[in-house]
């Protein structure tokens, strides 16, 4: 006899996990600071932070409420984690050279 254990979670409680992962994520440097010289983070860069976190927890957000594929879903959500990774490294390290980076 098999046992399937399903969790039904509604669209509120994803929301508020998604846009809780983006807040715990962007308090992280700011804890960091209060015991290291070497985080040394300005307002702006909280600010851009919060952007590309939020706006990528919406993105997000948005996809798994409006796609109803799990592949689908999937590519997607990849596809957005993907730019929002390659664009956070090219800010913090300038991995492609382009202005934007300070290069």
């Amino acid at each position: 006899m098999k046992f399937k254990l399903k969790i039904m979670i509604t669209n509120k409680q994803r929301s508020f996990v998604i846009y809780g992962l983006a807040a715990l994520l962007l308090v992280i440097p700011f804890i960091g600071m209060q015991f290291t010289k070497e985080i040394n983070w300005s307002g702006f860069d909280f600010l851009i932070a919060g952007i590309f976190l939020f706006g990528t927890a919406f993105c997000v957000d948005m996809v798994l409420k409006m796609e109803k594929k799990n592949a689908r879903r999937m590519f997607y959500i990849v596809l957005i984690l993907l730019a929002l990774f390659l664009i956070w490294a090219e800010l913090a390290v300038g991995i492609f050279g382009s202005p934007v980076a300070g290069s």
